[in-house]
């Protein structure tokens, strides 16, 4: 008797590394189902490093489809580019369920699956849904959340909190081990700085104003810095000076060995970050990005905050002063250390992608690809009794 092939499950999870790590981790949940599922991504360099570790996947790169103001013509054109491109794609390769990891990029590839006969999913990660995810919530036939705030701001009945899916690789390690492979000294401690997948200028210069502190507070502190693409010099130049160990980098792929090297983290406050601080239990002093969506970074981080998580710290009111103390009493103290740890773990959903993942190969095996079913038709959705979900009724 021939086996039937597996079926084809799209995500579509470009634009921003926030969108793209966590559409990896249930893509590597599928493979390990036996799909081969297929990354739709942007033409952005972050994408495109990206999935150059991501194996047994299809990768499909999308025309770029972002939203700004007074450009509504030029998004209409990269929106309509995007559409057509992925419909011609699975007019070869039809999937039969398809998920959005959020942002516009996502929606034109999710829209041509549905339209195809796909069943149809997202994942919204921040406390405060993105201005997609809401236009998009009411089109899928389910929704998956990170946040529980997040699910009575979409407009889906089918809504399960699931958390942020992180790689499998995104647990507790050896710093010893996480330092040598990074060329840290493995007996000192380390400060890392993040500002996501392509850095942020607002942190790294916070941070050089802040070294003089840092140093003096900590004189055997070692900095490994992400900087992005444009200060990478900058920060090095300023290390020097003051002879701090330093191991600066505009990208680095592996997260996970910068995270186990860690000490304490400077980061960025998205929710695939967070996610990944979670899983990896590291203290974190979190500097939202303040010119994100909605300021959508505050309130990820003022949740974490609330719980002892992390520590909160304004860009537009912080001072080199206001940043070092954190730092410092977070690296003076194992205590304050151990307790943000264990803060931490309330926070990590080790079963998120799993979850995710079985979610959409169950509707692509077991119900295939109904054409036409409505995003409202509650029977449709998983049992709240399931273990480990929670089923929201959204208002």
């Amino acid at each position: 008797m021939t086996s039937q092939p597996a079926p084809t499950i799209a995500i579509a999870c470009g634009g921003t590394g926030g969108h793209l790590f966590p559409g990896v981790a249930v893509a590597e949940q599928l493979v390990r189902r036996g799909c081969r599922p297929v990354l739709l991504i942007s033409p952005k360099e972050v994408d495109q490093q990206a999935v150059k570790t991501a194996p047994g996947m299809d990768v499909v790169t999308l025309p770029a489809v972002g939203l700004s103001r007074g450009h509504s013509l030029a998004f209409l054109r990269g929106f309509v580019r995007s559409y057509r491109a992925a419909r011609k794609h699975f007019k070869t390769t039809p999937p039969r369920a398809a998920l959005a990891m959020g942002g516009f990029t996502a929606a034109p590839p999710i829209l041509a699956a549905k339209r195809l006969g796909a069943r149809t999913f997202l994942h919204e990660s921040n406390t405060l849904p993105g201005r997609a995810n809401r236009r998009l919530a009411w089109v899928v036939d389910e929704v998956f959340v990170g946040f529980p705030q997040a699910a009575a701001r979409l407009r889906n009945r089918c809504v399960l909190l699931t958390g942020t899916p992180v790689r499998r690789q995104f647990q507790p390690r050896d710093a010893y081990t996480c330092r040598v492979a990074l060329g840290l000294d493995p007996t000192r401690p380390v400060l890392l700085v993040m500002g996501g997948s392509q850095g942020a200028s607002g942190i790294n210069e916070l941070v050089t104003r802040t070294l003089p502190l840092l140093h003096q507070g900590a004189p055997e502190l070692q900095l490994l810095h992400l900087a992005g693409p444009n200060d990478a010099e900058k920060i090095t130049a300023a290390c020097n000076q003051l002879r701090l160990k330093a191991v600066v980098h505009t990208f680095l792929a592996e997260m996970e060995l910068a995270l186990g090297a860690a000490t304490v983290v400077i980061s960025r406050a998205g929710a695939s970050s967070l996610a990944e601080l979670a899983a990896m239990r590291v203290p974190a002093v979190l500097i939202p990005y303040p010119a994100a969506t909605d300021d959508h970074q505050s309130h990820n981080a003022r949740a974490f905050e609330q719980t002892g998580a992390a520590r909160l710290l304004e860009q537009k009111t912080a001072t080199p002063e206001s940043l070092a103390r954190p730092v410092l009493a977070l690296l003076e103290s194992a205590a304050a250390r151990g307790s943000m740890q264990a803060a931490l773990a309330q926070w990590h959903s080790p079963n998120a992608a799993e979850q995710i993942a079985e979610e959409l190969w169950r509707n692509a095996v077991t119900r295939g690809a109904p054409r036409g079913r409505p995003a409202t038709d509650e029977q449709n959705c998983p049992p709240s009794s399931i273990a480990g979900r929670h089923h929201f009724s959204a208002t």
